[in-house]
């Protein structure tokens, strides 16, 4: 089976590199941004981080960035060992045994000073309109990376796992900012911002959710609720969402979007709440029939095609197999082995029109692939977590 065959020589590649590589937003890792000229110039960082993500070569050897080790890279290993422990009897203690070694590193990743656990990037990150220290927690990392401890909680019951997971609620209700409107609210990307950005809310939501799962306790998923009224008022007529309510927030986009979606659907599926069906009903629709080509690939906005995107690829293989589209969940894995897969079993970043950038990047470009290969192969085999 082609995507059976890709997804070892993925698994192969990531653990040759031992998890670790370049990501597109680790330029401040270089020392350069170190100098007192660069340390602290925001609009120097922002741009220098836009240029080298956007370049069509990888500079960072030149620039002297080291390869590191993500938190969010560690959370989607698990998460794909997690769906191969289902599918592959005979490596089942060898899968088991990595899910362990992995959430033991990233226990040594949680950074001190929070009320629950929490991750972030491994590399200082200069947004738009905030910045974060290496190592400080947003909602989407700790939600991904929790995301992925759950799993592998459903399949193995360690208690050592659902102390993690539980203790993750107190990071979102105590640390993120919660930002009200009439009767619900939205988490702030991270404890240092007020941005309400729908997805990374959302990512709060499915965590609330699962510890809800765990615990009973109903003000997880009293507060959940809210946070999910908030993000439903703003869904868009035809389904849609746009990336934030900031200014120039009102993009659209596919993983963006995914990510909503799968985080609608564990909250409706965890805390048995109907009401919010037809709006996922008609997210899907939208979903399906604007970021899915006919040929498979998977568009990155709205409103064109390019670039092919790894992490917008991936996502859109995790939502249409989440919600039973799995012939069409293959045919964008079969687009993108053929078009996007190194010769050494890695993925490449993006694909434009007229050229590709061939960076491998382990966070963004091939542990969310080999998260999504093996959600894929799981759900095809009608085997399921959640």
């Amino acid at each position: 089976m082609v995507i059976k065959k890709s997804l070892t020589k993925l698994e192969n590649y990531i653990e040759l590199n031992d998890y670790t590589g370049y990501d597109p937003y680790d330029a401040l890792k270089s020392p350069f941004f170190k100098l007192p000229l660069l340390r602290n110039n925001k609009f120097i960082r922002f741009g220098a981080q836009q240029f080298v993500k956007r370049f069509p070569l990888n500079i960072r050897p030149l620039l002297l960035v080291p390869k590191g080790l993500n938190p969010v890279s560690l959370g989607l290993c698990i998460q794909g060992y997690a769906s191969l422990v289902l599918i592959d009897n005979k490596k089942r203690d060898l899968y088991l045994d990595k899910i362990n070694l992995l959430a033991n590193q990233l226990k040594t990743l949680i950074p001190e000073g929070f009320s629950g656990t929490c991750w972030g990037y491994d590399f200082d990150w200069e947004a738009r309109h905030f910045k974060i220290s290496e190592y400080q927690p947003t909602v989407v990392a700790t939600g991904i990376i929790i995301n992925g401890l759950y799993h592998a909680w459903r399949i193995t019951g360690k208690n050592s796992l659902m102390d993690i997971i539980v203790s993750s609620a107190d990071f979102i209700l105590n640390d993120l900012n919660k930002l009200y409107e009439a009767h619900s609210l939205c988490f702030s990307y991270s404890p240092y911002d007020k941005q309400r950005v729908f997805n990374a809310s959302m990512k709060g939501v499915r965590l609330l959710a699962q510890v809800y799962s765990i615990t009973q306790e109903k003000n997880q998923k009293n507060i959940a609720k809210k946070a999910v009224e908030y993000v439903i008022k703003n869904q868009k007529e035809n389904g849609s969402w746009g990336y934030s309510r900031a200014r120039k927030g009102d993009w659209i986009d596919n993983y963006h979007t995914g990510y909503i979606l799968d985080c609608l659907q564990d909250y409706i599926t965890l805390c048995k709440d109907e009401a919010y069906q037809n709006n996922l009903n008609k997210g899907f629709k939208y979903y399906k029939e604007t970021f899915i080509c006919s040929d498979g690939r998977p568009s990155f906005y709205s409103d064109k095609v390019y670039p092919i995107d790894c992490t917008a690829a991936s996502q859109s293989i995790l939502s249409l197999s989440k919600f039973g589209e799995i012939d069409l969940a293959k045919k964008v894995a079969n687009w993108m082995i053929d078009n996007m897969q190194g010769v050494d079993g890695g993925f490449y970043f993006r694909k434009f029109k007229l050229f590709t950038n061939r960076t491998s990047f382990m966070r963004w470009s091939n542990a969310w692939m080999f998260a999504a290969f093996s959600y894929l192969l799981m759900k095809e085999s009608g085997e399921s977590i959640i």
